[in-house]
């Protein structure tokens, strides 16, 4: 579904903490969820995310979201959302930057200076509150599905030496390594390395049943791996890079991945329910978080961000361009 001749498709780029998204309006999808939507667009737009996604118009990095319907009328919109590699089923980076697009652009109308705003995505309905500031969104905070651990200390052998693997969920299954047991830190210069042990990791843990999904297989797999350090204790502070898809590097503190990590600090104990956590990502982008509640399934936490506006795009395919689909270098 890329654009034909005389076709255009129009983009409204946003990032939060650094992480892009890019948000695109692809019309109608087969479906009655959002969920149901994707596994739609999995099937019939990935050309169209390939397109997006893809060099010149991207690069590797890139993210971004269709919107789409809310699942029924308790909800205010939807997002499919969509990386390099696929389309995921959760992004709370994207959930925060859609939630101040759709306030920018008058879809949802503000009144006060707390704007609630309901949400639906592929791993289910997440309630959010945008705060304004002067007539603009100074930040989101969304409230996620429930987040559970399913497996603590699993021992990997990795080209960087063994690691310990922590597994959670967060609206996706996180494989979360601490690199205090590794030869490299949270920082630039290490991300080829991290990528590599990223890469061992979901080869190692395809198909593993604690990465199974209790409800819904589409909601089964590691998604990625969050690498985090401990900076501070009072509130507890964390600096993180999380590595997903094939090969993706998420600039942010990683929303859904900060939820996947409270889940693990609370069965640790180092989080009770209300505690501040902050979560720091790799260009120095913060997400606050915590948890609101315990539940029979899982920790109720919160995340919250900002999100800026740095581009609205119209994009042309010329049909005698030999690269048109695009293509992607790491």
């Amino acid at each position: 579904m890329v654009p034909g001749p005389g076709e255009t498709i129009r983009s409204d780029d946003y990032h939060t903490a650094g992480e892009p998204f890019r948000i695109v309006d692809a019309g109608p999808m087969e479906g009655t969820t959002v969920l149901d939507r994707r596994s739609w667009a999995v099937e019939h737009l990935d050309d169209l995310r390939r397109f997006l996604v893809g060099e010149p118009r991207g690069h590797a990095d890139m993210y971004g979201g269709f919107v789409v319907p809310a699942d029924d009328d308790r909800g205010d919109l939807g997002v499919v959302f969509f990386h390099n590699h696929g389309f995921s089923t959760a992004c709370g980076h994207g959930t925060i930057a859609l939630v101040t697009w759709a306030i920018d652009t008058g879809l949802i109308v503000a009144r006060g200076h707390r704007i609630p705003v309901v949400v639906d995505v592929p791993s289910g309905r997440l309630p959010t509150e945008a705060t304004l500031a002067e007539g603009r969104v100074a930040s989101v905070r969304f409230t996620n599905v429930p987040a559970f651990v399913t497996a603590v200390g699993v021992k990997l052998d990795t080209s960087l030496g063994p690691v310990t693997l922590d597994v959670s969920f967060g609206g996706a299954f996180y494989a979360s390594v601490a690199v205090d047991e590794l030869p490299v830190s949270v920082a630039a210069e290490h991300l080829g390395e991290l990528v590599a042990v990223d890469r061992e990791v979901r080869a190692a843990t395809s198909g593993a049943a604690f990465a199974e999904h209790p409800d819904d297989d589409r909601l089964s797999g590691v998604y990625g791996t969050v690498f985090h350090e401990t900076v501070g204790g009072n509130p507890l502070h964390q600096r993180n890079v999380t590595v997903f898809a094939d090969g993706q590097v998420d600039r942010s503190p990683c929303g859904s991945g900060t939820s996947a990590r409270l889940a693990l600090l609370h069965q640790a104990g180092l989080l009770a329910v209300g505690d501040e956590f902050c979560h720091d990502g790799i260009v120095g982008g913060r997400f606050l978080a915590r948890i609101e509640e315990e539940t029979p399934a899982g920790v109720v936490t919160s995340v919250e961000g900002s999100a800026h506006r740095h581009a609205t795009t119209t994009f042309h395919l010329d049909p005698h361009d030999p690269l048109s689909a695009g293509f992607l270098l790491q």
